[in-house]
């Protein structure tokens, strides 16, 4: 007996060394068709969530609605400003935690494109190079450089060694199945020539030699050598094609809406032109589509770059910058990715063979044997519908759509055709309220007593600062004599500053004489206005402002930021050029140098108890307040739009910049057919670009939060308050033949199979629950999601039949369908359901539903 136990016990240990060692050798290689994993070619749906965007506490969670949604994989970049601020000391915590982001997605059961750049791009502070960089001696960014060729080796060894320690790489057993060196380096290599070929092949050597055991890719590099692979970023892809046969065609970043800057409106992209471009992607033989971003989050603290990106990096993703689920975009991806999986052994086993219906309408069909068939039947026309016969039936495609029929035969998913519900978000009050309000002023007059030095001339401010501050005060003065007709009545002098951007703002003898601001596409301005000079010696101290260091463009490093030149125009004696004067500089604020937002800060140090509307909209004044968490659990946000410019901290974390810049734009026009740019689609004009600031809740405490704020221009603190994001109602639209991909097997899919009744779906996000049905109507109602009408033909049980079905629940399916509602209200046609219903988070039991 002894003896046979012992046999056992070597068996398993056997098995699980074996089982062991199947894991560390999982193999990932590639071919002309797709990624393959452990020899399976597989189409792999990823999609971009950026770690340091969010926060540690919100990841996992990101990371299961990405699962659910129909991904593959988790694709990040690595950002290494913010992993080593100054050279040598490295930081990993927190937000900058890879391991334990890339530890999240393999618990979750997803696989990592980890892009290690190490230039990022991605609308980040300097691109992701930290500023330190930029002084290496006789460095170039991203050319055949040896300084900077030595830097980005360093990092880039440091950042695989790391994974390779925690044996992240699949070829270890990890979820890393792909890694990017460089990053659309195409414009580059076209302006630098033979620097940027030799660059780019060393770059290719030296990650190849790393020898990860996974392939490596270049986004939007043709050039890309190998055994790395090209591959595609944009809008759409379907016309890339690697620059070798034998790679298979990937698309690294599938823009799924696109960033903001201050002053301009909110771009959104119709999720029924991103599954069409996706679609048309999959049917020309795509494998790897990457959604940039799936979400986008937030650039807290100083990240963001451009110059001038906001705040918010929301990206219109598939998942909100709070967290949330934004549908229908969510939803209507989620039943395109199940289309897809349901066709992947046609597809990665065949090529497509293209039938024309006309000069718009198209069929790929891909078949890999008896039964194994996939066909895509594509509309291009931007206005017109087009039924198409294809295999002796007839098929509808809407305009500017691909249908997408698994067997080749049943329709189960249409680009256009979106079934899923769409859900309305709104900005809600909460209980709680700021209080135990302190100012501190920004005290102009002792500018210069403090660290500072002089120079002749003007400096550049980023020479000067090295980012430690988006703040540079630049300081001189100037004699008047007394005798200037000014003086008498005549007209005031004019000041002109010429600044290389981002902002300024004039101060003369410690008042505010105006400010100026360039733009994300003309960061240089001017600023030119009357000043009030006196008799004698005047102060002239410009506040030089950075809005975010630039992100893209060549040797962007060696472009400049600050004041440029200054003149003092109309004095009796002609001009007076300032700009090679002595002039005083000193790097950031005085409430910065006195670490005003930290909690742990001494509460008598500079803070003055008194009415805020002493305060109001005076510059450079910082405000601090109390408040207690709200009781909602729910994300939260900082309602800023009482404020002007500036920044904003909870609990000594930097929430971000703030600016309530108008939007600018053209929002009348949206359509999801033709071609997509993003000023096609735009909302917000004539409101505030950013009105609500995101406070990750893992950031409070349960009283006594501490914010601070740092207002240049001047605002109404007392109205700054604390918002949740609430789903507020959901909508559901479908007509009674809408493909239910949920319930489809390809395995079922013959001549005989009758597919399930269609479903609209509902649900309110977890801990609210469908309080009342706005709208419902089944027949032939009119309408988007609320602005809902009854059509001539109407069920007029509709509300009835949705009251009982999801009252009280927090979500509910119902059957589009004549059985559903008793009887056919109108034999003969197209019959629709739509409904409108409200979210609430209130007691359950005061509910119609829970009383029956």
């Amino acid at each position: 007996m002894g003896t046979f136990s012992v046999s056992k016990l070597l068996f398993f240990i056997l098995t699980v060394l074996l089982l062991g060692s199947e894991l560390i050798q999982c193999s990932i290689a590639y071919d002309k068709k797709a990624i393959i994993i452990n020899g399976q070619r597989r189409i792999l749906i990823s999609g971009s969530i950026h770690y340091p965007r969010s926060t540690p506490e919100m990841w996992e969670d990101l990371i299961r609605k990405a699962k659910d949604g129909g991904l593959d994989v988790i694709d990040t970049y690595v950002f290494w400003n913010g992993h080593e601020p100054s050279p040598g000391h490295y930081n990993f915590e927190g937000r900058y935690n890879l391991v334990r982001f890339i530890k999240t997605v393999q618990k979750v059961g997803l696989y990592a494109h980890l892009r290690i750049g190490p230039y990022v791009c991605a609308e980040w502070n300097f691109g992701g190079f930290p500023v330190w960089l930029k002084y290496v001696p006789g460095i170039s960014f991203r050319t055949n450089n040896e300084p900077f060729k030595m830097a980005m080796q360093g990092f880039t060894k440091k950042i695989v060694q790391m994974m390779k320690n925690e044996n992240l790489f699949a070829s270890q057993g990890g979820p890393i199945i792909l890694s990017q060196i460089e990053n659309e380096y195409g414009p580059e290599i076209n302006a630098l020539g033979a620097a940027g070929h030799a660059y780019i092949n060393w770059a290719a050597k030296m990650a190849v030699g790393l020898d990860t055991g996974v392939p490596w890719v270049m986004c939007k590099e043709n050039d890309a050598p190998d055994p790395v692979i090209n591959t595609c970023n944009g809008f759409y892809c379907d016309e890339f094609t690697p620059n070798k046969p034998y790679k298979p065609s990937l698309w690294t970043e599938a823009w799924s809406g696109w960033f903001t800057e201050f002053g301009g409106a909110i771009h959104k992209r119709p999720v029924q032109d991103l599954a069409f471009a996706v679609a048309r992607f999959i049917q020309k033989g795509g494998s790897f589509v990457n959604y940039y971003m799936y979400h986008g989050g937030t650039n807290f603290g100083r990240t963001a770059g451009g110059p001038f990106i906001t705040t918010s990096y929301d990206y219109d993703a598939p998942i909100d910058e709070y967290g949330l689920i934004r549908q229908p975009k969510y939803g209507h991806l989620q039943e395109l990715h199940r289309a897809i999986k349901l066709c992947e052994h046609a597809l990665v086993s065949s090529d497509p063979v293209v039938t024309s219906f006309g000069a718009y309408q198209h069929a790929h069909v891909f078949s890999s044997g008896p039964g194994k068939c996939a066909a895509f039947l594509s509309n291009f026309h931007t206005s017109s519908a087009a039924t198409v016969i294809f295999n002796n039936r007839h098929y509808n495609l809407p305009p500017w759509s691909i249908s997408i029929l698994p067997g080749c035969k049943n329709v189960v998913f249409n680009t256009a055709r979106v079934g899923v519900q769409t859900s309305g978000m709104q900005m809600l009050p909460t209980k709680s309220m700021m209080f135990s309000w302190e100012t501190y002023d920004e005290d102009i007059s002792s500018l210069g007593e403090g660290s500072t030095f002089t120079a002749a001339g003007l400096l550049d401010q980023i020479n000067v600062t090295r980012d430690r501050s988006d703040y540079l005060w630049y300081i001189t003065s100037i004699d008047i004599s007394p005798s200037e007709s000014f003086l008498r009545g005549g007209q005031k002098p004019t000041l002109t500053v010429d600044s290389a951007g981002h902002a300024v703002h004039i101060f003369i003898n410690g008042l505010l004489a105006g400010s100026a601001f360039g733009t994300r596409k003309k960061r240089g301005f001017t600023f030119s206005g009357p000043v009030n000079l006196l008799a004698g010696t005047n102060r002239i101290a410009l506040l030089s402002i950075a809005v975010g260091l630039p992100n893209v463009g060549l040797h962007y490093e060696t472009w400049k930021t600050g004041i440029q030149g200054v003149v003092l125009h109309g004095l009796d004696h002609g001009n007076k050029d300032l700009t090679w004067k002595k002039w005083s500089y000193q790097v950031g604020l005085k409430g910065e140098s006195m670490n005003l937002v930290s909690p742990n800060l001494d509460s008598s140090v500079g803070w003055v108890q008194e009415s805020l509307a002493a305060h109001s909209n005076r510059p450079l004044t910082w405000y601090k307040a109390k408040f207690n968490a709200p009781e909602e659990d729910e994300p939260l946000a900082l309602d800023m739009r009482s404020m002007g410019k500036g920044q904003v901290w909870v609990n000594g974390h930097s929430i971000g910049r703030y600016w309530m810049t108008y939007a600018k734009g053209d929002c009348n026009v949206c359509t999801y057919t033709g071609t997509f740019r993003p000023l096609k689609c735009q909302s917000g004009c004539n409101q505030p670009t950013q009105q609500w600031y995101h406070v990750p809740s893992s950031w409070l405490k349960p009283t006594q939060n501490l914010l601070v704020v740092f207002e240049e221009l001047g605002g109404d603190a007392s109205k700054i308050s604390l918002k949740r994001r609430s789903v507020t109602n959901v909508c559901a639209d479908a007509y009674e033949n809408h493909s239910a991909v949920e319930n489809y097997s390809i395995e079922s899919n013959d001549e005989s199979k009758v597919l399930p009744d269609a479903k609209v779906h509902l649900k309110c996000t977890t801990g609210q629950f469908l309080s009342s049905i706005n709208f419902a109507s089944y027949g032939t109602p009119s309408g988007t999601c609320g602005s809902f009408h009854k059509g001539t033909c109407h069920a007029p049980n509709s509300q009835a039949v949705l009251e009982k079905d999801c009252l009280g629940k927090e979500s509910c399916s119902v059957n589009v369908s004549n059985g559903k509602f008793g009887a056919d209200p109108c034999p003969n046609m197209l019959k629709r359901l739509s409904i409108e219903a409200v979210c609430s988070t209130a007691d359950k039991t005061t509910q119609p539903n829970s009383r029956r």
